[in-house]
């Protein structure tokens, strides 16, 4: 286990297909531990932790894009062999959307589709605020109402102010992403969403169709901004997908 890739689960070796999942701003590659059982035994789930939380909490954590890309793009390539795909949730989605870009820009193996979910497309203005004109409150405020601050961890003012950081610093990244028009992908893009997503509406996940040269679908599910919380609707729309592409 090294560099940003955690282990892929025992069993998966057999696996046709990678499956790479970038988590959103704030979060981890713990939210995608179920993902093996759910998804195997034709896929592999390959969760991509960013620095600076879990057991990467003690490295310095990026706040713009370019340089983390860059970084992903040497530490995955060896990784990153045909067939594969990317799935990136909100902040995810971007991260995952860029690195297949420099892939594509510098003749690497591109990814066999790209799944987004709960983003806006990357050429729309950007759906926050910039966090540093949020203090604290604000911000607390803000990931409540959609959906990323549950009522529980409310409760415990210490761990709340423990995330913040991590929170904006990839808040950061996530508001520098809005930088130039990249070329279509040639890859096909799948396009999620929650149906009562308060930041991302489905014409912001339509947009995405023009990010891609291959075709592309948007798919709204039951939830909220993080209907990933529960993926199970997700998961029976991902198991045939994916299982299509590991026979490529």
């Amino acid at each position: 286990m090294t560099g940003y890739l955690e282990p892929a689960a025992a069993g998966a070796d057999s696996a046709s297909l990678r499956l790479f999942c970038f988590h959103h701003a704030g979060g981890g590659a713990s939210g995608y531990r179920t993902w093996q059982r759910a998804l195997g035994p034709h896929t592999s789930v390959w969760p991509v932790l960013l620095p600076g939380r879990e057991r990467r909490r003690g490295e310095a954590r990026f706040q713009e894009l370019g340089p983390l890309i860059a970084d992903m793009d040497a530490q995955l390539d060896e990784h990153a062999t045909e067939p594969y795909a990317f799935f990136g949730h909100s902040m995810g989605a971007l991260l995952a959307y860029r690195l297949a870009c420099r892939r594509h820009a510098r003749g690497a193996t591109l990814p066999v589709a790209l799944i987004v979910s709960s983003c806006t497309a990357p050429h729309l203005p950007p759906p926050l605020p910039s966090v540093d004109t949020l203090d604290d409150s604000a911000l607390i405020r803000l990931l409540t109402g959609l959906g990323g601050l549950p009522a529980p961890i409310l409760e415990f003012p210490a761990l709340v102010s423990g995330m913040l950081p991590v929170i904006r610093d990839d808040l950061r990244v996530f508001a520098d992403d809005r930088e130039d028009v990249q070329p279509p992908l040639p890859c096909p893009i799948h396009i999620f969403g929650g149906d009562a997503d308060a930041l991302v509406d489905e014409l912001d996940l339509t947009a995405w169709q023009e990010c891609t040269t291959s075709g592309s679908e948007v798919r709204i599910l039951p939830g909220d901004h993080f209907f990933l919380d529960r993926p199970d609707e997700l998961f029976d729309h991902l198991r045939p997908l994916l299982r299509g592409y590991g026979k490529v």
